[in-house]
């Protein structure tokens, strides 16, 4: 079985997409807009204009592979109460990935050693995705 995470960007998934690749060394394997669908969005989904938006992505990051949408296109993404975990090879790639996921976004947890790591933070990035960077102990 496999658990993968679908998060929904409200209109800014390319975007984030570009930045996961520059950040993290996202691939995207998949991309679908909304005027791509054989059947038309029911009325009302997505708001006018946003047919060249996100319908369906799919990007591998690492040995994952994460999911994601503009959704309804609001322009209000909401990633609460979940949060990825980045395991980094070591501090220094902890560092350089912690650092450039904070670009623009807010640092919950700076960076530290802790009981349980040598080296571990928490940073939400500038589309509110909420990240825990670690180096597994």
């Amino acid at each position: 079985m496999t658990i993968q995470p679908y998060l929904f960007f409200e209109g800014r998934a390319e975007e984030a997409a570009a930045f996961y690749q520059k950040v993290l060394g996202a691939e995207v394997q998949a991309l679908l807009r909304f005027k791509d669908s054989p059947d038309p969005c029911p009325e009302g989904m997505i708001p006018p204009g946003a047919e060249n938006k996100v319908m369906h992505m799919s990007m591998k990051i690492g040995d994952s592979v994460v999911m994601a949408s503009d959704g309804r296109c609001s322009g209000a993404p909401s990633f609460q109460g979940v949060s990825l975990c980045y395991a980094a090879k070591d501090a220094a790639d902890a560092d350089r990935a912690f650092e450039a996921l904070s670009d623009g976004g807010a640092v919950q947890m700076p960076m530290g050693k802790t009981f349980f790591s040598p080296r571990f933070g928490m940073t939400a990035d500038r589309f509110g995705v909420s990240w825990m960077v670690i180096v597994p102990a």
